[in-house]
């Protein structure tokens, strides 16, 4: 077999690989996002898929049990639609009420549902405010220099 041959199914062999391991590392990209209410509405439709869905966190209802790593929660919707998230793994550091929550996972024959991936989003109150109460001479005089 020539060099250049050798070579060329060695780059092959490698190229294949590199892209069966992406594949097999991104299982969300083959998951489905839905809102909460569409995912209450018929949990088991989805029960051999990876779904991403958010709401908003009930304080009340987390149970955290740090030697198991074992967190419990629930997440409700603007329209009062309330999932029942089981998580093994490490809770989110602003884990408190008003925070939207991101979960990602599956769901099970009872249908609640277990999360690979649990994310917090900021509440707006860290967002900037409405740029139409911007108010230019403020602004000017703040950033004056004496």
């Amino acid at each position: 077999m020539k060099k250049n041959t050798k070579m060329l199914m060695g780059f092959s062999a490698i190229f294949i690989g590199i892209v069966i391991l992406l594949i097999a590392a991104t299982p969300g990209s083959s998951g489905t996002e839905l809102t909460l209410e569409e995912f209450i509405k018929e949990p088991l439709k989805y029960e051999d898929r990876y779904v991403m869905t958010q709401g908003n966190l009930i304080e009340d209802t987390i149970t955290w049990d740090a030697d198991k790593i074992d967190l419990r929660f629930d997440i409700k919707d603007d329209k009062g639609n309330v999932l029942h998230v089981q998580h093994t793994g490490v809770k989110p550091d602003n884990f408190t009420e008003g925070v939207i929550v991101i979960i990602e996972g599956f769901v099970n024959k009872d249908g609640s549902f277990t999360a690979e991936k649990v994310q917090t989003k900021c509440p707006s109150k860290y967002e900037g405010e409405d740029a139409g109460n911007y108010d230019l001479e403020t602004h000017q005089k703040l950033t004056e220099t004496k």
